[in-house]
């Protein structure tokens, strides 16, 4: 066991090894991991939201398309045809619909970012991550107090 792994902070009763900084990494690397961790946690909030925008966009187009239905079954066949040619099917962003969107959203931007973030943590904390979340926690809990517990 290292000294480290020995100190009050933690020790037994502290993180698993997943969560141990490694020997030698300063506080203020850690700080720069945690803060790139929030950064990429913030992107995959926003990655949700686009996806949340492609379903309920998709979900428009289709309720779009009964409602020009229900209006020619109503009768209203010019309103019905000027709706549904230009708007049913339509490119939400010029030449894209959201999967389009989506797709370029992730492979060039998404994917960048969470490449980035790895290959920081892979070289800076040997791929460990949380490390800067894992010691608030040590900070934060009662430590021997039941639902303050270190580990699962």
């Amino acid at each position: 066991m290292s000294a480290s792994e020995d100190s009050p902070r933690q020790g037994s009763d502290g993180p698993d090894a997943a969560h141990r900084r490694p020997a030698g990494l300063d506080d203020a690397t850690v700080a720069a991991l945690g803060k790139l961790s929030e950064a990429l946690e913030v992107v995959e909030h926003a990655r949700g939201y686009l996806y949340g925008f492609h379903r309920l966009t998709g979900k428009a187009d289709l309720a779009l398309g009964e409602a020009v239905e229900m209006l020619r079954q109503a009768g209203q066949e010019a309103i019905a045809d000027e709706i549904e040619n230009e708007l049913v099917g339509r490119n939400v962003i010029h030449g894209r619909w959201t999967f389009q969107v989506v797709e370029d959203y992730d492979d060039n931007y998404y994917a960048t970012f969470k490449a980035a973030e790895s290959k920081a943590r892979d070289e800076l904390a040997g791929g460990k991550r949380h490390l800067f979340e894992a010691e608030m926690k040590e900070d934060r809990r009662s430590h021997g107090r039941a639902h303050h517990e270190a580990k699962p």
